[in-house]
């Protein structure tokens, strides 16, 4: 007999009661069993990076931190009220899929960061967020990833790194 307590894929619809602009912590991972370029990988991080800037010109997401590893990545990610998340992200891969061939795995990581994880709890998920290519020995600081649009105070708004494009 098969236990029918949880369902058999999981539904990312935000809540009705969820404020607009609430932060969620994305992590999105490339199926691991097909071989494939690495999403760090250049051209494909460029391009990656660009088209996540692009989702964020158009407003389907805004961006607070965006980091990409070689088999998946980490966003912190605002969406619009009248987008759902699911067919937002959906429709990134979607795109990449069809642009670049990346095999993503199915559905992704979603954690709504509450009010009260806004403060001391939101840094540290920032932190561990820079720290992941410095713990996978990818740099040496974190300071040094180049793959990475990071908004917040501590990055900047304005700050040029290598993954960071040009839109004048």
């Amino acid at each position: 007999m098969l236990y029918r307590g949880f369902p058999s894929k999981l539904h990312h619809d935000v809540p009705p009661w969820v404020e607009t602009g609430a932060l969620f912590h994305i992590r999105i991972a490339i199926e691991r069993e097909k071989e494939q370029t690495l999403l760090t990988a250049v051209p494909l991080a460029q391009a990656l990076l660009d088209s996540a800037r692009f989702y964020e010109i158009k407003q389907r997401w805004h961006i607070t931190l965006f980091l990409l590893m070689p088999d998946h990545l980490h966003a912190l990610l605002s969406f619009a009220s009248d987008e759902s998340m699911s067919n937002v992200i959906g429709d990134w891969k979607h795109f990449q899929t069809r642009k670049h061939g990346i095999i993503w795995q199915e559905g992704y990581f979603d954690h709504r960061l509450r009010d009260d994880e806004r403060g001391e709890q939101l840094s540290a998920k920032m932190n561990y967020i820079r720290q992941n290519p410095v713990a996978a020995d990818l740099c040496a600081r974190a300071e040094d990833w180049p793959w990475i649009i990071d908004r917040s105070a501590r990055g900047g708004s304005s700050s040029r790194r290598r993954g960071d494009l040009d839109l004048k």
